[in-house]
């Protein structure tokens, strides 16, 4: 009966021997499902080494990823609160400590500045950790000063999109950001300061419906998912089949919703022409009414 014990001669490895994988040292692709290295990932602007699919990553990943060794958080101290005294089954204010102990964020958006290749612009970065990157008060107000330091300070201005859309938790309130970042928007295309809208994935819901769609140039990740509403509610409301992949980058691409399409690997060198080509005057910095705080951080390595 040797299925119950142990035979002499078999593996016997001692304690001491028995190696253990730490916790993060294994990714797993969300679309192939091939395992790598955490390193292997971070070297490879976290893009699958098997598929090139583009992993999700957060805020912070992004400005290490584009600025030149350091970068300054701006209205870093904003932060939402249940001001609808929202119920559900999990109240809304748990759910926010709950996102900031995971994310250790603020809210489901980061704003700084700083440069590319030495050129100089502020980057608005979702973080879909947070809450699914869902648009509160707090996601379009950051929107919004950001936005007026750059129309400012005459320093380009870009959005990362990375969201479920509106959180509904704030309701109308929620809803309110969409106009109120559509009309900064607009204040700074009046100014002459070039805006970009990186959509990435996922992008849906107001967030596509207002300033995502909006930059003087739309670049996607290849393979994001972007729309408004989810492909069954359209396909129910529509009464038709949807065409295959009709929510992909490519898809938009194609028909006219994105200007272009960039590995992220390239992302920093073609932010870099776009910046060139539409390069402003020389900025001089200074605070956006009164509301810029923040702390410098160097990028890491």
């Amino acid at each position: 009966m040797g299925w119950f014990k142990r035979l002499k001669g078999g593996i016997n490895t001692t304690t001491k021997q028995k190696k253990i994988v730490p916790d993060g040292i294994w990714g797993k692709c969300s679309k192939c499902g091939a395992a790598h290295t955490t390193k292997e990932f971070k070297e490879n602007s976290y893009i699958c080494p098997s598929c090139e699919h583009h992993q999700r990553i957060g805020s912070v990943d992004y400005f290490e990823l584009l600025f030149d060794g350091e970068w300054k958080e701006l209205f870093g101290k904003l932060k939402s609160k249940d001001f609808l005294k929202f119920k559900d089954l999990k109240a809304y204010n748990d759910r926010l400590k709950s996102a900031r102990k995971k994310t250790e964020l603020n809210d489901a958006i980061t704003v700084a500045s700083g440069t590319i290749n030495t050129l100089p612009i502020v980057i608005a970065a979702m973080d879909f950790r947070f809450i699914g990157g869902s648009m509160g008060s707090v996601v379009g107000e950051k929107i919004a000063r950001g936005i007026d330091f750059s129309r400012e300070n005459k320093i380009p201005f870009m959005i990362i999109s990375k969201s479920g859309g509106a959180r509904m938790m704030e309701s109308a309130f929620s809803l309110m950001q969409m106009a109120k970042t559509s009309a900064k928007l607009s204040q700074l295309a009046k100014a002459g300061v070039p805006f970009f809208s990186l959509l990435t994935d996922p992008t849906t819901g107001g967030v596509t419906a207002s300033f995502a769609m909006l930059g003087d140039i739309n670049i996607a990740e290849p393979g994001a998912l972007i729309g408004f509403a989810g492909p069954r509610v359209i396909k129910e409301t529509i009464k038709r089949d949807l065409p295959e992949g009709f929510q992909t980058s490519e898809f938009l691409l194609e028909h006219g919703f994105v200007d272009i399409i960039v590995n992220r690997k390239d992302l920093k060198e073609q932010l870099t022409t776009l910046l060139t080509l539409f390069k402003a005057q020389p900025p001089v910095l200074k605070p956006s009414n009164g509301h810029l705080n923040g702390t410098t951080k160097k990028v890491a390595g």
